[in-house]
């Protein structure tokens, strides 16, 4: 069996704990997506933003474009993080990669932008989705333009910026989950800081991986 190898070039088998962790959640975020299929504007969230959906008639195609890529990005990006021996695994690298910056920079992104202007939960929610997709789109631009100018270790800095913010979509959720379990506030109170929690702390961890992982690492002789 071909052995998976870690960005950093760390083999081990401690990396199968982030994929099962990764397959859990990915399932999770599947089953989200999957209330929206058929076209339905009557569900889940969509269902607290019957406002936009009847006086906006752009914003249900929005959503949706926003939900059925993100879903991929999510997955795209999370093989980024590997590489293989094999020529295919390469190949699979490469074409990955085209898939998440594309897609992410095409429409990903942007309808998340444009969903973030209509946040519920008032103006700190509406600047904080809005700077969400504003840094995630810059990150995967700068990720995109140095390994197009092969600095390699640059982009690899740029792409964990880059996911750890395409992960807010599922570490929102579990901020959600703990914060209604341990403090019992209303919605749109939660709502608020979930705004801010659920990226806010991937982007100071991700800086906390390049730091140790790279910047650490160029004062080694």
């Amino acid at each position: 069996m071909k052995t998976l190898r870690t960005i950093n070039g760390t083999y081990s088998y401690l990396v199968l704990i982030p994929v099962a962790a990764f397959i859990y959640f990915f399932w999770l975020m599947v089953r989200l997506t999957l209330d929206y299929v058929p076209y339905n504007t009557n569900v889940a969230f969509l269902m607290i933003k019957q406002t936009e959906v009847t006086t906006l008639p752009e914003y249900r195609y929005i959503f949706y474009s926003h939900v059925y890529t993100s879903i991929f990005v999510l997955l795209l990006g999370f093989v980024q993080f590997f590489t293989f021996r094999s020529r295919a695994g390469k190949k699979l690298h490469r074409w990955s990669g085209y898939g998440y910056v594309v897609v992410l920079l095409a429409i990903a992104a942007p309808s998340g932008l444009y969903m973030g202007v209509y946040a519920n939960g008032g103006l700190p929610s509406k600047i904080s989705f809005v700077l969400l997709s504003i840094l995630w789109w810059g990150t995967t631009w700068l990720a995109m333009r140095r390994i197009a100018s092969r600095d390699f270790a640059a982009h690899r800095r740029w792409m964990i910026r880059s996911y750890a913010l395409c992960l807010s979509a599922v570490t929102l959720r579990m901020w959600k989950v703990v914060i209604v379990m341990l403090f019992h506030l209303p919605p749109m109170e939660t709502y608020k800081i979930i705004a801010w929690a659920g990226w806010v702390p991937n982007l100071i961890i991700a800086e906390l991986i390049i730091y140790y992982k790279y910047q650490h690492l160029k004062k080694q002789p």
